[in-house]
């Protein structure tokens, strides 16, 4: 519908603003503003201006006119929000049942809630006019040092932009004003494109097994289906993807690429950037700059780009050329938000490429057993890699460590001690992995049983020996370390447990000349740290690396050969029904950092249960024997992907208040006699954490046997908690949680 004002009437925007309302809000059209749905505007709203974005345009509204108040501007965007990414919006409101001002406050990059308008950054480009190709740098003259260079670098490179220009001289500017003028060059403005890649550059060829695989997603590029790529570590998938994103672009599209972790996405554009010719590629993330991710997106969405990597955000960006979307690690939790609008970017994709009619690969070596049980009911297509890509590389060979003949305490067995002094004589790399940050979970007192406790949460303070300082790990307080306890005054006081400090000290007391690097969010905090710590890995200037699950995936590193797999135990007992799931993945994915190349792997797994089906599963690399024993559990328990749940989640001062108040949203349920059927809601709860910075947390499961059920139920149920007192709580709902 137009937004010119209407005869007869007052033409109205209906706009979605970041505030907790369900509703959108009416405005009045001014006289001249063209306005259409998607468009951003600056209103009014109470006795300030905020901006919004129009998601329709209608003849009428319930608010009396007279109390309707106009658009104070519309802001001239070189990119509004298109049709389908409107819809994906609406969708993400009505599923996860969040706010929908929220919703599109979250979808959008930061820089687009301010009150100006989105324009792309444009640079000047000179060109050789055909009079300089024909007459050469002989046109320019003599005592023009300057132009003559200019031009010289014009006939052999065919364009010149500012910033080359002015590394030939500083004088370039009045150089290339005599160019100008004497019609030897011409100029023209272009958005400032991110850096594409080289136009000698080559795509890898791949495997008879990688082409097969591809040439059976090609079969479908120009339609909608979802392909689970599912190949063992070092298999290629990486190859595979950059060879149908390469066909994508050439034939005039775009593909968007997302990843799990921020860490890999400056890895993967490096690698983009040297393997499609050509290629213009942006990223998008929470790392970068404001300014410099708004230009991003705007590139993205004008079209200039053809290639977008982010991690889960960048699903919601706007490409008016889709023609691809790719999720790698598909399986990874860091998909899922877990806070605000708690969506799921693998969840979206799928929809995405539904919804403008093109293909979607989700890839894993260990795909989310969601995925995989997709799969095996034929609404995913499964496609597999079963060999890795080098063709001299094999899988490793996992050896299982029995730990329970070990000393207590103890970090190293003899055989991973001995197999790191083998890789060291050999000039080989290790890693050994262990995903607990820190020294020590816990500082205790050997006198009273005292324990590091955070103040502000159900949770203990983790030793950092490096600092010297107490940290909790949920709301990052902190404190020094105390010299005696305070509870009895005890000055013998005792780390419990381990972390990947204390590992690091234990190997360089076992190993004194070793070349170590310790990586996890510790050492990682830096800006570009991980950048400079990868290079060195590369260069093979160190020994032994030691880290968290950062270096899980997404990472090949050629010289290594080992890897040494320590306390693993603890979560094959909790309480979270996905966590046998999780470190399955962890446990696979880290162990496939080994032997990538010519030279063998060797994984050492040391754990006090050496015969648990998980283990016995990841020896013998047989994702689909732990998947399928995995599902069978999950459907004789009832629980995902055979029952689908939302979670009511609370927070509060009081955990009495927290649960006062899920228990009368229990009670608003059991009203819904019509619309609870086949609906099961259980008893509120503390949260596994109960207190967390400083708030106590509380919890409510739904479970339904379908999705359909269950949006029908959260449909009714929804209108009523808003409605339900809730003083000193709030409250979210989480709809396919992950985390309980």
């Amino acid at each position: 519908m137009s937004g010119e004002r209407q005869p007869g009437g007052t033409t109205i925007a209906r706009v979605a603003l970041d505030v907790p309302s369900d509703t959108l809000f009416d405005y009045r059209i001014g006289p001249g503003q063209r306005i259409s749905p998607g468009d951003r505007v600056r209103v009014p709203l109470g006795r300030r201006t905020t901006v919004g974005v129009v998601l329709e345009v209608a003849s009428e509204s319930e608010v009396p006119e007279g109390r309707l108040r106009p658009i104070t501007e519309v802001l001239a965007d070189e990119a509004r929000l298109p049709p389908d990414i409107l819809a994906l919006l609406r969708f993400c409101h009505r599923y996860y049942h969040h706010p929908i001002g929220q919703v599109v406050a979250t979808a959008l990059p930061a820089g687009t809630r301010r009150a100006r308008p989105l324009r792309l950054q444009h640079r000047r480009r000179y060109f050789p006019t055909a009079r300089l190709a024909s007459t050469g740098v002989e046109a320019v003259p003599a005592r023009q040092v300057v132009a003559r260079r200019l031009a010289l670098r014009l006939l052999s490179s065919g364009s010149l932009d500012e910033a080359e220009a002015r590394r030939l001289s500083p004088r370039w500017a009045q150089a290339m004003a005599r160019l100008l003028e004497q019609g030897l060059a011409e100029c023209r403005t272009e958005p400032r494109r991110p850096r594409s890649a080289s136009a000698t550059a080559r795509l890898l060829p791949l495997t008879e097994e990688q082409e097969a695989v591809a040439s059976a997603i090609r079969t479908g590029l120009d339609r909608y289906h979802t392909w689970l790529l599912h190949g063992v570590t070092g298999s290629g998938k990486t190859e595979v993807y950059l060879h149908l994103i390469a066909d994508v672009v050439n034939a005039g599209r775009q593909a968007l690429m997302l990843v799990p972790e921020i860490n890999l996405t400056p890895q993967l554009e490096e690698r983009v950037g040297t393997c499609l010719p050509g290629a213009s590629v942006v990223t998008l993330h929470s790392g970068l700059p404001e300014a410099e991710r708004t230009q991003h997106w705007l590139l993205a969405a004008t079209g200039h780009a053809d290639i977008v990597l982010g991690t889960r955000l960048a699903v919601f960006t706007p490409l008016p050329r889709l023609g691809l979307v790719v999720v790698d690690e598909e399986h990874d939790p860091s998909f899922k938000q877990q806070e605000g609008l708690r969506y799921s970017a693998r969840d979206l994709a799928v929809l995405r490429g539904h919804d403008r009619n093109v293909p979607v690969v989700l890839g894993s070596a260990t795909p989310s057993l969601e995925s995989y049980a997709n799969a095996l009911a034929g609404r995913y297509q499964r496609l597999t890699l079963t060999r890795r890509a080098h063709a001299e590389a094999t899988l490793p060979q996992v050896r299982i460590v029995n730990m329970r003949s070990c000393a207590a305490g103890e970090l190293l067995s003899a055989p991973l001690k001995a197999a790191l002094r083998e890789r060291l004589a050999r000039g080989e790399q290790s890693l050994v992995y262990l995903n607990r940050r820190g020294y020590a979970p816990v500082l205790f007192c050997s006198g009273c049983g005292w324990t590091s406790g955070c103040r502000r949460c159900a949770a203990k303070l983790v030793l950092h020996a490096t600092d010297q300082r107490l940290r909790c790990h949920h709301c990052g307080a902190e404190t020094a370390i105390p010299a005696r306890c305070p509870a009895c005054g005890n000055a013998d006081l005792l780390p419990l447990g381990h972390g990947t400090q204390r590992l690091e000290d234990a190997l360089r007391a076992e190993f004194p000349q070793i070349r170590l690097l310790r990586v996890d969010s510790d050492t990682t905090r830096r800006r570009h740290a991980w950048q400079a710590m990868r290079h060195a890995i590369r260069e093979g200037s160190i020994d032994v690396l030691v880290g968290t699950q950062m270096l899980a995936k997404g990472h090949d590193f050629s010289r290594l050969t080992l890897v040494g797999i320590v306390d693993p135990d603890a979560a094959l007992f909790a309480a979270d029904f996905r966590a046998s799931e999780r470190l399955f993945a962890q446990l696979m994915q880290v162990a496939g950092r080994a032997g990538r190349a010519q030279r063998p792997g060797e994984v050492i797994l040391q754990t006090r249960f050496p015969d648990h089906p998980l283990y016995r599963a990841l020896a013998a690399h047989s994702y689909d024997a732990f998947a399928q024993a995995a599902l069978r559990e999950r459907r004789e328990a009832g629980f995902p992907p055979y029952v689908h749940q939302a979670l009511l989640r609370t927070d509060g001062l009081r955990l009495e208040a927290c649960l006062a108040f899920l228990g009368a949203a229990a009670h608003a349920a059991s009203e819904l006699k019509q619309a609870r059927r086949g609906v099961t809601v259980f008893d509120p709860v503390p949260a596994a954490l109960p207190r967390r910075k400083g708030l106590f947390h509380a919890q409510l499961l739904v479970q339904a046997p379908s999705r359909e059920a269950l949006q029908r139920f959260l449909d009714a149920w929804v209108p009523r908690l808003g409605l339900l007192s809730a003083r000193r709580v709030r409250w979210s709902l989480d709809v396919d949680p992950l985390e309980f």
